[in-house]
């Protein structure tokens, strides 16, 4: 029989995405319509070392849906994957008698929640919550539409400035290991090639179709580039082209953390709702170490072990769809 939790926490951590004030609200509301009380964890993993701990009421949480960023902070924490730091954070969490967790973050959050699990016998729910879209088990992750609505709308902007002056940008996206946002983001702009971090870059036929572009005529080109491409991101990638397109009137535009912030999409706020009142339902039903995600519009569960192993994959009809309408 799995034990009944009656006090629960949530937490927000690694790096913040748009939702996450909408995925804790649902936690918090959800956990004190069932009775349960619902403790917020300040920084992620280091409020919890910390005893940054507090009781949370429904009003806690009013007026945050609309909200970018998270009210609980987020942090990453070396001292939590040591063995002292996890006692000490799982001594705090006795102290207020809390007996489930919801987190909501990426792999690096769900690693430490499984070991944490392992060693302490507390249940965890896994929420996830990254612009990266990179974890298996779930079609969105919390804040990817925002951010890469972000990245479009300023690209949309950078392309009429290329086109009143016939330039090539390479435009940087986030995406340190997943290439995502640049996918996405560069087919709904209609830039003419888009660079990943999941395939290998031809280097030579990007400056091979730049150079048949030049010969048309077509002097107005865009390059999304994922952060982590193997080269380096846009500056390395510029470098490149100047070299080998010397009269390539050529700019670079990083976009950065902009992507991050801002209000979330209504797509993010109701996944993060439906997510957040799932997570307390899970934990109220005995299930132990598992994430919510929606797969084809339908909630998902999947064992936190796998969801930190696995990553979402891009298909190869993707990389053929950019190629094709790009031509």
């Amino acid at each position: 029989m799995a034990k009944k939790v009656t006090k629960i926490g949530v937490l927000t951590s690694g790096g913040d995405s748009p939702g996450m004030n909408a995925a804790v609200r649902a936690v918090v509301r959800t956990g004190i319509y069932h009775g349960l009380e619902v403790y917020g964890i300040m920084r992620g993993y280091s409020g919890m070392i910390e005893n940054d701990i507090f009781k949370m009421e429904s009003r806690s949480v009013a007026n945050i849906i609309q909200r970018g960023g998270t009210v609980l902070k987020c942090a990453r924490s070396k001292s939590f994957f040591e063995p002292e730091g996890r006692k000490t954070a799982y001594e705090n969490l006795k102290s207020h008698g809390i007996d489930g967790l919801v987190v909501i973050g990426g792999d690096g959050s769900f690693r430490g929640a499984l070991k944490f699990s392992n060693e302490y016998d507390i249940p965890c729910i896994g929420i996830p919550g990254t612009i990266d879209k990179d974890i298996a088990g779930s079609d969105f992750t919390i804040g990817f539409d925002t951010a890469v609505n972000t990245a479009v709308e300023a690209i949309d902007k950078i392309r009429d400035t290329a086109d009143a002056h016939d330039r090539l940008f390479i435009v940087e996206v986030m995406g340190r290991d997943a290439g995502y946002i640049a996918l996405h983001s560069g087919i709904a702009t209609g830039a003419e090639n888009i660079l990943i971090p999941e395939t290998k870059t031809d280097i030579e036929e990007l400056i091979n179709s730049l150079t048949e572009k030049e010969k048309r005529r077509k002097l107005v080109n865009l390059v999304v580039v994922a952060e982590g491409d193997e080269f380096g991101g846009a500056n390395e990638i510029a470098k490149i082209i100047k070299e080998r397109l010397p009269n390539a009137d050529t700019r670079v535009a990083i976009l950065g953390h902009i992507q991050r912030g801002g209000s979330p999409t209504c797509l993010d706020r109701l996944i993060a709702s439906r997510m957040g009142y799932h997570a307390v339902e899970s934990l109220m039903e005995g299930r132990h170490n598992v994430m919510v995600g929606i797969v084809n519009n339908k909630l998902a569960y999947t064992p936190l072990n796998l969801a930190v192993k696995a990553k979402q994959k891009i298909s190869k009809e993707w990389m053929k769809i950019v190629k094709i309408l790009a031509s």
